[in-house]
């Protein structure tokens, strides 16, 4: 007997992108069973470890697995588990992924994959990082019905849904039996279109073998054998029902590297991060001693659509003696490593630790510790056999090359959310320095690490110069690089919204401070240069000592200082910050997120030498008795034009810019 039966229809945009999904992004028909098979895998591990937390929950653990039915005659395939089953309420959340955030953006990108014609855009992946797997059935089945008890509940759901419906059907079921189980109404087979018969036994050998073999839970399935009973004449074959086990069910993790395929590193990589592309780096791990512990560690090839929204997941999966505890423990993983995957087994841990003990638990910490390190140390070797490459041009053609390239992916994807670790991990702050690549003036295509800019440095150069933008072309067009090209000396170009945070709390790399080319005074002369340009330099402050006094009084409620500067060479002025004051750049970070900061003033200098400077310092000068009244209209509005451009000139903004371009205007028209 059956109640509150209800019929629902699917959301128009969940509608259209299932169908998009159906007929567009899976290549691969045969991935759906390794998506249902990982779903019964995770409802096992849960309920195995709700069973040791919550003992009041009688359930029966001591057979779980995963069961395939097949019924030929009626093309039926059924996967079944006995784990920790859903609720109502969980069955309806399952339904509504599709509607969550991300939806317009997730169907944006699969109406692009669907016209992608160069094949840029890896569809299949797209899945795996939205995690909706689950529809991937209606690829192969008419008719997808799932029915479920929660282990603990007494009553049942049953959910249903036809392929092409726009509705699905709910119901209560008064008996059900624990667990899950999908029963899938096949298609027809098209092998044209890669749709095969997964009603046959070795079609289901084959994808469980491929993609799922490594489960560690048992996958059974009733296979028809020929048994032949007597001898000789009075020989008879009859055919028997016999249970097998499909997968080998050995954890990779324990097993050595030696023996473990690169296929099926990739297939336990996909199981483990719910991701569509293969593992850039694999990373085995195991520790002996005071306490032992085995890992194994993937850094992705593409990052997740979601890697830096603030629900995004993070951590690897934990096990204690191979039953497993918990996804996604954040406790081994920290922040900037929150793009790696893999499992954690420890052996001496308890079976019932929570996220409270793991905060506090020494081991945990001293794995996390290993962990990092393993982490950055392969992440070095990527970039040490880049870096190798790059200077041997033999090499980079050889088939070492693939090698090579591991590290120019992983930081196109990764590098932003590592730098992160500079505000956060002291201890390994060296290290990830020395990984770190950036941009800078020496190369347009090729980025430096912090070690190659210091081999390329001038003996008498004492410190790393950097500037921070939000583009390369707007750092390369900025007045202030300009003494910098000049004097040919290399300048890190950093674009990323993290460096403006990193820069001001990391001191030094190896004995030498980092140094902002747009904050304090830049002193780039030799002290040979400084001695010959002494006595120029002395007669220029003298000559612009009135006009730089009456530019800080005309400006001052928008600069607090004005000065001359060498740092300029073709442009008239440049706007710069004491060495402790926020880029303008980080100060429209701080203001995006809500928080409120007092108005800066910043320090306007000028180039002494450039035509439009030396002309207000005689126009001044003429005008000198008007000005200090302020009745020199035009010069106060040259001023103000001179703050301007230096405002423009970096990318800033100005306060008023209807009124910058009336007196610009003004000037124009008169000049005509």
């Amino acid at each position: 007997m059956t109640e509150h039966v209800e019929q629902l229809e699917f959301q128009a945009e969940t509608h259209q992108l299932l169908d998009l999904m159906i007929h567009s992004v899976y290549s691969n028909k045969d991935t759906f069973l390794r998506e249902l098979i990982s779903n019964s895998s995770d409802a096992l591990d849960k309920l195995r470890l709700e069973s040791f937390r919550d003992k009041d929950l009688h359930v029966d653990t001591s057979d779980l697995h995963i069961e395939l039915e097949v019924d030929k005659d009626n093309r039926v395939l059924t996967v079944r588990d006995n784990g920790i089953g859903m609720s109502r309420a969980e069955v309806v959340e399952l339904i509504g992924t599709l509607a969550k955030s991300g939806t317009a953006e997730l169907r944006k990108k699969l109406n692009e994959a669907k016209s992608a014609a160069a094949g840029d855009i890896d569809t299949a992946e797209l899945i795996g990082q939205f995690g909706i797997g689950f529809y991937s059935t209606f690829m192969v089945a008419d008719k997808v019905t799932l029915t479920t008890r929660r282990a603990g509940e007494t009553t049942g759901t049953r959910w249903e849904s036809a392929a092409g419906s726009s509705t699905y059907t709910i119901e209560e079921l008064d008996e059900a039996p624990q667990g899950t189980s999908v029963a899938l109404q096949l298609k027809s087979v098209d092998e044209e279109d890669h749709l095969f018969d997964y009603t046959l036994e070795w079609k289901l050998r084959e994808i469980v073998k491929k993609y799922s073999d490594f489960i560690a839970w048992p996958i059974r399935m009733q296979v028809e054998r020929t048994v032949t009973e007597g001898e000789g004449e009075d020989a008879k074959e009859t055919e028997v029902l016999e249970e097998q086990t499909l997968n080998s069910m050995k954890a990779l993790w324990t097993r050595p590297k030696s023996e473990v395929s690169d296929e099926e590193y990739k297939e336990f990589y996909k199981h483990v991060s719910h991701g569509w592309d293969d593992p850039l780096e694999i990373i085995p791990l195991k520790a002996e001693g005071t306490f032992e512990y085995q890992a194994l560690l993937f850094i992705p090839t593409h990052a997740p659509f979601d890697l830096f929204a603030r629900e995004h997941k993070r951590g690897v999966q934990l096990y204690v003696k191979r039953v497993f505890i918990m996804d996604n423990c954040e406790e081994l993983m920290p922040e900037y490593l929150r793009f790696v995957k893999g499992v954690v087994d420890a052996q001496d841990l308890s079976l019932n630790v929570s996220r409270e003990i793991l905060q506090q638990d020494r081991q945990i910490q001293l794995i996390r510790k290993r962990l990092v390190k393993k982490v950055l140390s392969t992440v070095k070797d990527m970039q040490a056999a880049h870096l190798t490459a790059q200077a041997e041009t033999e090499q980079a053609e050889s088939e070492e090359k693939t090698d090579s390239t591991a590290y120019q992916t992983f930081w196109q994807e990764f590098g932003r959310v590592l730098k992160e670790g500079l505000l956060s991990d002291f201890d390994n702050r060296d290290t990830i320095l020395q990984v770190c690549s950036f941009a800078s003036t020496n190369s347009e295509t090729e980025p430096t690490t912090l070690a190659q800019y210091l081999e390329r440095m001038p003996e008498e150069q004492d410190k790393i110069y950097y500037m921070t933008g939000e583009s390369r072309q707007q750092v390369e067009s900025s007045p202030h690089l300009e003494a910098f090209k000049a004097k040919g000396r290399e300048v890190l170009i950093l674009t990323d919204p993290v460096d403006e945070m990193w820069v001001g709390s990391v001191p030094e790399f190896e004995g030498k401070p980092f140094q902002s080319i747009a904050k304090g005074e830049v002193d780039l002369e030799t002290e040979e240069e400084k001695k010959a340009s002494e006595a120029l330099r002395e007669q220029q402050d003298k000559d612009f000592a009135e006009v730089l006094a009456w530019l800080g009084k005309a400006l001052e409620s928008s600069v607090k200082e004005v000065r001359l500067t060498n740092r300029l060479t073709t442009s008239p002025a440049c706007l710069v910050g004491d060495v402790f004051d926020f880029t303008p750049m980080l100060e429209r970070m701080y203001r995006a997120s809500g928080q409120v900061l007092p108005e800066s003033k910043r320090i306007l200098e000028l180039n002494p030498t450039h035509p439009l400077v030396t002309g207000l310092r005689d126009a001044y000068a003429e005008k000198k008795q008007e000005a200090d009244a302020g009745t020199a209209t035009e010069l106060s509005e040259t001023a103000e034009l001179l703050y301007g451009t230096a405002v423009l000139a970096e990318g800033g903004e100005l306060k008023d810019p209807a009124h910058f371009a009336h007196i610009l205007t003004d000037r124009l028209t008169r000049t005509l």
